[in-house]
């Protein structure tokens, strides 16, 4: 179902397969779409690509095996093979290629107007990502909290929040070999599965990764995070100040620093510029700041709201308020788009 001018939403519940069917049954001309847009940007056949995406079928399993389930199902609702639902889990991967950009920040207590927690950030990547991006409202009957995932069609797991008010968003990272692990998307699901950023931090730090990835964290307590995540390990970035995590594109972290080459050149302008809209208004950030931060243009056309550079635009943005259970997705660049908020 698609509401204005917002992303097509899909709303599943019940077992694993289930949920998977649901969503494949829904989005399945999406979900071509999706793997067509694969095929083109990777330049490679789907034949091979689907070869590639099967390496990381144990690592997904060990991590929760309904996940397989879940895949599953979405081959079958969708009508593609079980490899096709499969790739949708490791686009990225099966091509060894990495295009996401992203502004990411995690603010509490002291920064914000009312003491709430507030995170989110501008997805960045090529433009026609948005012509297959989705929202995808989960209801599981075996435990698991609900969630509303932004993600892309028949992809089971991306950035979003949880009933229990823990909220993920990401960046990509660059300058790392590619390694046997686990795909960043469905660890990002299961962060999602997660009570608090605690659980988050300790289950992100328990599964090697095959690529490189920084993720930003809150929940509902006020609590803030991010961890840095590369296939030799994890590093926590602490902040100038325990309510404030604020990333772009670049390592950080002091265990990882030395290892970049700011090979996306746009990432450090963006960090400092972020850095210091957030703290000209700290103590009195609400929603429609960061609304506004998120569409600023200084150091256009690399500017927060990306409007070309390295081929990435801003083509959708997110903020959560963990604390009263709502997310706010916008579709379109930040000084563009329209906002539309739901109840997770």
């Amino acid at each position: 179902m698609t509401t204005g001018h917002a992303f097509p939403l899909f709303e599943v519940s019940g077992s694993g397969y289930a949920m998977g069917f649901q969503y494949g049954e829904q989005a399945g001309d999406l979900i071509r779409k999706y793997l067509c847009w694969i095929e083109k940007e990777t330049k490679l056949p789907r034949q091979q690509l689907c070869r590639n995406a099967q390496i990381f079928l144990g690592y997904i399993k060990k991590l929760n095996p309904v996940y397989i389930e879940e895949i599953r199902g979405l081959a079958d609702g969708a009508k593609l093979s079980f490899d096709e639902a499969l790739l949708c889990q490791a686009r990225a991967e099966a091509a060894y290629m990495n295009t996401d950009g992203c502004s990411a920040f995690a603010l509490a207590g002291e920064a914000t107007a009312d003491g709430n927690p507030l995170a989110g950030q501008n997805q960045d990547l090529p433009p026609e990502y948005a012509d297959v991006a989705t929202l995808l409202h989960l209801t599981p009957n075996d435990g698991r909290p609900r969630a509303l995932i932004f993600t892309f069609a028949g992809q089971l797991g991306y950035s979003g929040m949880n009933q229990h008010g823990v909220a993920l968003f990401a960046n990509a990272l660059y300058d790392y070999k590619w390694q046997p692990g686990l795909p960043k998307y469905f660890l990002k699901r299961a962060v999602l599965e997660q009570s608090t950023v605690g659980d988050a931090l300790k289950l992100v730090k328990a599964h090697p990764v095959c690529s490189a990835n920084n993720l930003v964290l809150a929940d509902r307590h006020g609590t803030v995070g991010d961890i840095e995540v590369r296939p030799e390990g994890t590093a926590e970035l602490m902040g100038d100040h325990p309510q404030c995590r604020v990333h772009t594109n670049h390592h950080l972290t002091p265990d990882f620093a030395h290892l970049e080459t700011f090979s996306l050149a746009d990432s450090g302008p963006r960090l400092d510029r972020l850095n210091e809209l957030i703290h000209r208004h700290w103590g009195t950030i609400t929603v429609d700041t960061m609304k506004e931060i998120l569409a600023d243009h200084d150091n256009d056309p690399g500017a927060i709201c990306r409007h070309g550079a390295g081929g990435m635009h801003s083509i959708a943005g997110y903020i959560a308020e963990p604390a009263q259970g709502r997310l706010h997705v916008r579709r379109g660049h930040g000084c563009l788009g329209t906002w539309t908020a739901y109840e997770v």
